[in-house]
């Protein structure tokens, strides 16, 4: 995870050093305003991630993660497809249903209840699902609307480039199920903000994946197609104290059927 937060002229070799030192898959947080660096540098997702994709080579790269606090599927459609040409086919995009922070109020839209939210988040995921395997798109969901939207040439990944969905609850894990080549999780969402050891952290990540199987079960999925991203950090422990920790973090969360780890850079 690498943040958004340097001029490409000062920041930008963290991408192709990220590439050389070996990693899978690089990503950026896609956000207006995050926390406590609202008043410090921030940019664009996905200008940023092109500029990564003219850098790099080989890594995957991707939002971790979008969401419709802000954006529309339409033209976020839009910037995907050229998004994902400029990767050659690199491009993973994560998507959650975003919270009650300050991107979720800046165009001047009332505050939703997590129901709301949830309601909106099935359908951007819907729609932007619809958009980006069809040469033209008509369809009216929760929150959003496309009429004629045209989506051509089309996605170099097919059916289309994957999603990594954001889900804790029910709702979500049916859309990661239903939806999600990968699923993502940051831990327990009622964990208070302040990091855990790799045992607690591993133990909320334990019932989020039993959580998901049985919405794979539901829907007739097979749980073993679906990749499981843990992305360190609050409310999880980062385990980067030592080379030790970090090796005895991977195998915990490893353990209870985490697929892929993501560290932010440090």
């Amino acid at each position: 995870m690498i943040l958004p937060d340097e001029r490409w002229a000062d920041g930008g070799w963290r991408w192709s050093r990220a590439e050389a030192l070996g990693f899978h898959h690089a990503w950026t947080y896609d956000h207006i305003t995050w926390r406590s660096l609202r008043d410090g540098p921030w940019f664009g997702a996905v200008p940023t991630l092109t500029l990564a994709a003219t850098a790099t080579s080989t890594i995957r790269l991707g939002t971790l993660v979008a969401s419709p606090n802000f954006r529309h599927p339409v033209p976020f459609a839009r910037d995907l497809l050229a998004l994902e040409d400029a990767a050659g086919g690199r491009l993973t995009v994560g998507i959650g249903a975003g919270s009650a922070s300050g991107d979720a109020t800046v165009l001047g839209q009332a505050p939703l209840s997590p129901r709301e939210r949830a309601d909106r988040f099935e359908g951007f995921v819907t729609l932007l699902d619809a958009l980006l395997t069809a040469a033209e798109t008509t369809l009216d969901v929760p929150g959003f609307s496309a009429v004629d939207a045209p989506m051509r040439p089309g996605c170099l990944q097919q059916p289309r480039l994957p999603f990594v969905i954001a889900a804790t609850g029910p709702r979500g894990m049916r859309l990661a199920a239903r939806f999600g080549q990968g699923w993502v999780t940051t831990g327990d969402p009622e964990t208070d903000e302040g990091l855990v050891d790799a045992a607690q952290g591993a133990a909320a990540v334990r019932r989020q994946v039993e959580a998901l199987e049985r919405a794979c079960a539901d829907v007739g999925r097979d749980p073993t197609t679906i990749e499981r991203t843990v992305l360190t950090g609050l409310p999880l422990d980062p385990g980067l104290g030592s080379s030790e920790q970090l090796r005895d973090t991977i195998g915990r969360y490893g353990e209870v059927g985490a697929t892929e780890l993501v560290l932010h850079w440090p």
